[in-house]
C-alpha cells in the first residue's frame, strides 16, 4: 500500500487461478491443493489420481521434488507452508507404482479408466491429452519413431507423452542404467532404486524403448539419428562437474561431485582419504558430503590399508548460512550427521604433495568471501585476500555447478546454432532449435533447475514434436467459474495447527546403513493432520456490491484483518479501474466506497460471510478447466 493511495488489482481471468498459488507455481500445473484437501478428507485414491494426472513421475517427485508449490504456499506467509511433497509421497505409497503389484500396462490401464474431470484441471492433465488424441477430427499419429537423447526426467516425460500420442519413442542413454541423474546423481538414501525401476517400467510398458550403453556421438552419430528418426529431442542434461580455475586442480584426489555420485551409484571402486573436503553450498554438495559419510570403506594413505568410517567431512562454500542455496533440511540433516560446515570462504589453491613423481592432494587454501552477489543480485564474489584458512584433506570433491556435454553436435553439419559450447539456441516456448525437427528439453534447454521443471520441459517438447509432425497447433482453451458452497465449514482450529514434522531416522541409524532412507514418511494420522492445515485457496470470498450496506461487520469479525473499507478516492487510479467504473456507469459518481482484500492474509475461515446481514458475501469454490483447443486437420 503506497501513497497517494492504495494500489489494488482487479480480479481478471487469471487472477483467480493465481490465487491457487501451489498449482500456479507448479511447472506441470499439478492441483496440489486438490490432493492435499482430498487427503484431509480421507480420500487417498482420489488424491493420488490428482497428483498423478499431469505428472508421469509423481512417485519419484513425492520423494525428491524441489517443491516450488511449497515455496509458493500461502500458508507459509502465516507460519509454515504445507508439507506438499511429503503428502504426495503418502498417497503414492498407497496407490502409486511402488504399491501396485499389477503389470505396468495394467496399472496404466487402471489409471486411464479412473481419470475423470477434476475441480481445477490444467492442460498437462492426462485426461486432456487422451481426449485430444481421441477426437476424430485430429490426425492420428502413424507411429513414427522419435529419438530422445537422455533418459532423465525430461527424456522420460517426453517419451511418456509421445507414446500416448502413438509415436514410437526410442531413448538413447549412455549409462548402463536408465533414469539419468535420477539414478546416478540422487543418492539412494533419498530415492529408492526400486521406485525408479517401477516408474520406468510403466513408461516402457507404453511402448518406449530405452537403449542403455549407447552414447550419441560415439556409438551412433547424431546425423544418423536425424536420418533414421522423424524428430529428435535432446535431453542429455548437465551431467559434467564444472572445474575451478585455481592452481592444483589437476592433482590426484580432486574429483567432480557429480562424478563421485555417479561412481557410487554404479558401484565403482573409490579411493577416499579420511579427510574429505566438499566445495559447494547447494543440494548437490550436501548429497556429495552425506554420501561420503555413508561409504563403508576408505583408503587411508593410498596403500592397501583400509578403515571403516571417515573422520572428517568438511563442506566449504562462498555463501553465508543465510545465502546458501541448499535446502534448510539438507543443512540441518547434514549437521546432524557430522558434516563440518564453513561459510563465506572461497577456494584459492589446491595444496599438493609429490609422491613417487605424482602430485596428490594434501589440502585446500581458502580466502574470506566478503560478498557473493552484486547490487543487481548477479553472481560476482568479492574476497579479502588477507584473511586465509587452510584445511588439510586427502580428497577434494567439487560441487560448484554442472555443465552439459554437447560434443556430439557439429553446428555446421547439423545446422544447430550454439549460444556457448554448453548451450543450444532454442525457442523457450517450444524447445525448437535452428534445425528442423530437433528440439531440446530439460537442463540442456535452460540450465540446471528442479526435476519438476525438467518434466514440464519434456512434456512441452512432446507437444512440439506432435505439432511439427502433424501440423496441428494444440493451443489451450479455458473455461472457469465460481460455484457457491452450501454450509461452508473448516476443520476445528485448522488455523492454529503447527506443521507436522516429517519423521526421519535418527542420525546414527542413517549412517549405520548406507541404504537406509532418511525420511520415514507420514503415518495416516500425521498426513491428515498436516493436510488439514491447508487453507484451500480454491475457495474465495465473493462480494456483491449491490447488496452491501457498508456496515463494516465483515471487517470487525475478520481474524487476520485482511479486509478494509475505503473511499474510492483513496485508491490509486489505474486504466483498469477507470474502465470498470465506466462500464458500470459509476465514473461520474463522487462518493463511492470499495472493500479491499489482502489475499495473502485471508485464511478462508468464512466468518465474514457468516457475519454479513445481507448475504453480500458468499464463499465460492473456483472451478476451471484448461483443455486442448480443436484445430483443423492439416499436413505439413
Amino acid at each position: 500500500m503506497n501513497a497517494p493511495g492504495y494500489r489494488v488489482r482487479l480480479a481478471d481471468e487469471t487472477y483467480w487461478r493465481e490465487q491457487i498459488k501451489c498449482q500456479f507455481a507448479c511447472p506441470v500445473h499439478t492441483d496440489a491443493r486438490g490432493y492435499v484437501r482430498a487427503i484431509a478428507e480421507g480420500e487417498y485414491e482420489r488424491a493420488y489420481l490428482i497428483a498423478r494426472g499431469p505428472n508421469p513421475l509423481a512417485s519419484i517427485c513425492g520423494r525428491i521434488c524441489g517443491a516450488p508449490c511449497e515455496a509458493a504456499c500461502r500458508r507459509g506467509t502465516i507460519d509454515q507452508p504445507i508439507a506438499i511433497r511429503a503428502l504426495k509421497r503418502f498417497v503414492c505409497e498407497r496407490y502409486g507404482v511402488d504399491h501396485r503389484d499389477s503389470h505396468p500396462r495394467e496399472f496404466f490401464h487402471d489409471l486411464k479408466q479412473n481419470t475423470q474431470p477434476r475441480t481445477c484441471d490444467d492442460i498437462d492433465e492426462l485426461r486432456h491429452l487422451l481426449e485430444f488424441l481421441a477426437r476424430a477430427e485430429f490426425p492420428k499419429p502413424q507411429g513414427e519413431r522419435v529419438a530422445i537423447i537422455g533418459s532423465g526426467p525430461a527424456g522420460l516425460a517426453a517419451a511418456h507423452d509421445l507414446a500416448l500420442m502413438g509415436f514410437r519413442p526410442v531413448i538413447f542413454e549412455m549409462e548402463p542404467v536408465p533414469a539419468g541423474m535420477l539414478y546416478t546423481g540422487v543418492p539412494g538414501y533419498r530415492l529408492p532404486r526400486e521406485l525408479i525401476r517401477a516408474e520406468i517400467a510403466v513408461i516402457e510398458a507404453l511402448g518406449v524403448e530405452i537403449r542403455c550403453h549407447t552414447q550419441v556421438g560415439k556409438d551412433i552419430p547424431f546425423d544418423r539419428l536425424r536420418q533414421e528418426f522423424a524428430a529428435v529431442i535432446i535431453a542429455c542434461g548437465a551431467k559434467r562437474s564444472r572445474p575451478l580455475p585455481i592452481p592444483g586442480i589437476d592433482a590426484i584426489g580432486v574429483m567432480g561431485g557429480v562424478d563421485f555420485l555417479r561412481d557410487v551409484a554404479l558401484g565403482k571402486p573409490l579411493e577416499l582419504g579420511q579427510r574429505v573436503i566438499v566445495i559447494g553450498g547447494g543440494n548437490v554438495a550436501y548429497d556429495v558430503a552425506r554420501t561420503v559419510l555413508r561409504q563403508e570403506e576408505y583408503d587411508v594413505s593410498r596403500t592397501a590399508a583400509r578403515i571403516r568410517g571417515v573422520r572428517e567431512v568438511h563442506l566449504v562454500c562462498l555463501e553465508s548460512l543465510e545465502e546458501m542455496p541448499a535446502d534448510t533440511v539438507e543443512i540441518l540433516e547434514g549437521a546432524e550427521e557430522g558434516i563440518l560446515r564453513h561459510n563465506s570462504w572461497g577456494p584459492k589453491e589446491i595444496l599438493t604433495q609429490e609422491v613417487n613423481g605424482q602430485r596428490f592432494v594434501r589440502g585446500v587454501r581458502f580466502v574470506r568471501c566478503t560478498s557473493v552477489y552484486d547490487e543487481q543480485k548477479r553472481f560476482a564474489p568479492k574476497f579479502d585476500e588477507s584473511v586465509e584458512m587452510t584445511l588439510e584433506g586427502d580428497t577434494v570433491l567439487l560441487s560448484v555447478g554442472q555443465a552439459a556435454d554437447l560434443s556430439f553436435l557439429d553446428p555446421e553439419r547439423d545446422g544447430i546454432e550454439l549460444r556457448s559450447p554448453q548451450q543450444i539456441v532454442s525457442d523457450p516456448a517450444t524447445g525448437a532449435t535452428t534445425a528442423a525437427g530437433v528440439f531440446v528439453a530439460g537442463d540442456i534447454a535452460y540450465g540446471p533447475k528442479l526435476m519438476i521443471h525438467a518434466i514440464a520441459s519434456g512434456k512441452q517438447a512432446a507437444r512440439s514434436v506432435y505439432r511439427y509432425l502433424r501440423g496441428c497447433d494444440i493451443a489451450p482453451v479455458d473455461v472457469q467459474f465460481h460455484f457457491p458452497i452450501e454450509r461452508y465449514r473448516r476443520e476445528t482450529s485448522y488455523e492454529k495447527r503447527s506443521r507436522v514434522p516429517i519423521p526421519t531416522l535418527p542420525p546414527a541409524e542413517r549412517l549405520a546403513n548406507p541404504k537406509a532412507l532418511v525420511e520415514i514418511g507420514y503415518s495416516e494420522a500425521e498426513a491428515r493432520a498436516e493436510a488439514g492445515r491447508c487453507l484451500d485457496c480454491g475457495v474465495n470470498t465473493i462480494f456483491d456490491g449491490e447488496r452491501c450496506i457498508l456496515c463494516g461487520g465483515c471487517i470487525d469479525v475478520c481474524p487476520t484483518a485482511c479486509l478494509k473499507l475505503v473511499s474510492l478516492d483513496r485508491i490509486q487510479p489505474t486504466p483498469e479501474l477507470q474502465r470498470l467504473l465506466h462500464a458500470l456507469a459509476l465514473d461520474a459518481e463522487p462518493e463511492l466506497s470499495a472493500i479491499l482484500k489482502d489475499e495473502d492474509r485471508c485464511i478462508r475461515c468464512g466468518l465474514c460471510a457468516e457475519r454479513c446481514p445481507t448475504t453480500a458475501i458468499t464463499m465460492e469454490r473456483f472451478l476451471f478447466s484448461r483443455e486442448w483447443k480443436p484445430c483443423p486437420t492439416q499436413t505439413m
